[in-house]
C-alpha cells in the first residue's frame, strides 16, 4: 500500500540554501491489511514523512509510491481518509453539516451520504448532537468529529496523526477498537503517536524515527520481548502450600529464587469497567453517550468479512488474495 526507497526530504531558506533534513534515506513498506507505527520524538519527521505519503510536500530525493501510483495522483487520493493532529473544523457548522460538507467533497450521492452520516454519528456516540455546532464542543468530541470525517469515503488506507489526542479513556479504547476492526477487514492504518502504550495495543509493526532516519523498526513482539527472561501463568485457586513447591522445584533446577505474585490489570480496564457499571445503572451522559460499533458501511462487505474472520494459522497471502480480489473489483 505504501512504499519508499531512499527518501529524502530538505527544507531550504529563501535563497535555496539547505536549512533542515527533515527526513534522510528513509526506506519501507506498509502491507494492506496492517497497522504500521510511525514513531519518534518532536521533530523527527514523521509529519514531513506523513505529508509527503499524502502528496502535500514533494521529496528531495528517493521514491515514494501509494498504492502503486504516485501519491500526487487525485485517484488515490480519494481512497485515503486522513486525520491530522489538529482537527481544522469549521466551528459554526454542526456536526451533521461537517459530515456532510466532507461527504460533498467525494461526490457521494445525496442518499449514500445521510447514511454514512447517520452511521458514522452512531457510530462516534454523538448521535444526540448531530444539530449541536462543533465550536460548543469539548476537544475531545471534535476529535470524534474529526475521526468520522476521515472515514466518510469509505478509505482502503487511514492515515491518523495523534488519533487519540484529546480523548479520554473511554473514547482511546474505541478507537483503538476501531482500528483494529478496521485492519480486521481489509485497511490499512498508518497511525502516528507519542502515546506508546496505544501503539503497542493496535500495531502490528512500528518505525522508530530520530532526526530524520530509522532508528529501529520490526515487529511490537520482535522489538519487546525480553528473550532472556521467562515467565509462567497459573490458574486461580493454586494453594499457597502447593506455589511454595513449585517454587522450591524452580529453585533446586535453576538454583534462583522465583517471584510469585498477582497480575494487574491495567488502568485502562479497571476505568472501563467502573463507567460501565454506572451506565448500567442508568446514569445518563450529558457529553459524549455510548458508541454502538463501527458503521455498517465500513464492514458490511461479505468478502471482507470472510478475510476477518479466518481461521487462526491462515496464511496471510491467502487473506491478501481475497482481499486483492475485493479492492480490485471495488475500484
Amino acid at each position: 500500500m505504501i512504499e519508499t526507497a531512499g527518501l529524502n526530504k530538505v527544507f531550504r531558506d529563501f535563497w535555496h540554501r539547505p536549512r533542515v533534513t527533515a527526513v534522510q534515506d528513509l526506506s519501507f513498506s506498509i502491507r494492506r491489511g496492517e497497522v504500521f507505527g510511525l514513531l519518534g520524538p518532536n521533530g523527527s519527521g514523521k509529519s514531513t514523512t506523513i505529508k509527503m505519503i499524502l502528496g502535500l510536500l514533494y521529496p528531495t530525493g528517493g521514491q515514494i509510491s501509494v498504492m502503486g501510483r504516485s501519491p500526487r495522483d487525485v485517484a488515490v487520493k480519494q481512497r485515503i481518509g486522513y486525520l491530522p493532529e489538529e482537527s481544522y473544523l469549521y466551528p459554526y457548522l454542526t456536526s451533521r453539516e461537517t459530515l456532510e460538507f466532507y461527504g460533498r467533497l467525494f461526490d457521494l450521492e445525496r442518499s449514500e451520504r445521510k447514511k454514512r452520516i447517520d452511521q458514522l454519528l452512531d457510530m462516534i456516540g454523538l448521535s444526540h448532537a448531530g444539530n449541536r455546532i462543533v465550536g460548543e464542543f469539548s476537544k475531545g468530541m471534535m476529535r470524534r468529529i474529526g475521526i468520522a470525517q476521515a472515514l466518510i469515503n469509505d478509505p482502503d488506507l487511514v492515515i491518523l496523526d495523534e488519533p487519540t489526542s484529546g480523548l479520554d479513556p473511554i473514547g482511546c479504547r474505541q478507537i483503538k477498537d476501531l482500528i483494529l476492526t478496521l485492519a480486521r477487514r481489509g485497511k490499512t492504518i498508518l497511525m502516528s503517536s507519542h502515546l506508546l502504550a496505544d501503539v503497542e495495543d493496535v500495531c502490528d509493526r512500528i518505525l522508530i524515527l530520530y532526526n530524520g532516519k530509522t532508528q529501529a523498526t520490526g515487529t511490537i513482539d520482535e522489538l519487546l520481548q525480553e528473550t532472556t527472561r521467562y515467565r509462567m501463568t497459573l490458574p486461580e485457586g493454586i494453594e499457597q502450600d502447593k506455589l511454595d513447591a513449585i517454587a522450591s522445584v524452580v529453585k533446586s533446577e535453576t538454583g534462583v529464587e522465583a517471584e510469585i505474585d498477582h497480575p494487574r490489570m491495567d488502568l485502562e480496564r479497571y476505568f472501563l469497567d467502573v463507567v460501565n457499571k454506572a451506565r448500567q445503572a442508568g446514569e445518563k451522559a450529558s457529553g459524549v453517550d455510548q458508541d454502538h460499533g463501527v458503521a455498517r458501511y465500513l464492514a458490511d462487505d461479505a468478502t471482507v468479512e470472510q478475510a476477518a474472520s479466518a481461521p487462526e494459522g491462515t496464511k496471510r497471502k491467502d487473506v491478501d488474495k481475497q482481499l486483492e480480489k475485493y479492492l480490485s473489483n471495488k475500484k
